[in-house]
């Protein structure tokens, strides 16, 4: 069954695993397990547009895990971000997947937006290519800036990771809660959690902020 929200966003997982919501800025301490479908208003204009998708990760794995085969998530990846929460989402050590095209700097600003009030704790690690071409720098640079100015503490890595399964290893074996990434890794990030889901490397810690 697939769910065609409101703004054309093509899930291929069932509709009642996913809900939407429509605000700015995240509530800090938020319970997602009792975050129904909501309007939260923010600012002075109205919100007509849902600005994050949530669906359980675990009901999502069970679905992706009866497939014959890995699958994406969303036919038609749309710009509005999909949070992939484990049974405790966690901003306690996050993430960053920077790879120096547009799409994964505008994510991780929509990112900081939105969690603004969940994040000020928390510790953060932005992982981007070794080589990054000079116009990209002053970008870079930018993100960087804009990470550490909005969390507790901010660490920046240099490697020449490739495929998402190498984002998902450095993050269970650094145990960190909470990978931001695009939509453009979808059908990888499939496959790596379709292997190894139930299976004797599985970290049930690690959430995910998926977007374009």
């Amino acid at each position: 069954m697939q769910v065609i929200s409101s703004n054309k966003a093509k899930f291929l997982f069932s509709r009642e695993l996913v809900r939407m919501h429509y605000f700015q800025k995240m509530p800090e301490g938020l319970n997602v397990d009792r975050l129904e479908d909501s309007t939260i208003e923010g600012g002075t204009q109205p919100i007509d547009n849902p600005t994050l998708f949530k669906a359980d990760l675990l009901k999502v794995l069970d679905w992706l895990h009866a497939l014959d085969k890995p699958s994406i998530l969303e036919e038609k990846p749309c710009s509005t971000p999909l949070l992939l929460y484990d049974k405790n989402l966690s901003f306690d050590r996050l993430l960053f997947h920077y790879d120096g095209n547009p799409a994964s700097a505008q994510l991780i600003k929509r990112f900081l937006v939105l969690f603004e009030y969940n994040i000020s704790k928390s510790s953060a690690t932005i992982i981007s290519p070794s080589f990054i071409p000079k116009a990209k720098l002053k970008e870079e640079q930018e993100l960087i800036q804009l990470i550490t100015k909005s969390t507790a503490e901010a660490s920046f890595i240099k490697f020449n990771f490739n495929r998402i399964g190498d984002f998902w290893s450095y993050a269970v074996q650094n145990q960190c809660t909470l990978l931001i990434t695009t939509k453009n890794y979808q059908a990888d990030l499939a496959k790596v959690l379709f292997h190894f889901y139930k299976g004797g490397m599985w970290y049930d810690r690690l959430s995910f902020f998926l977007g374009i």
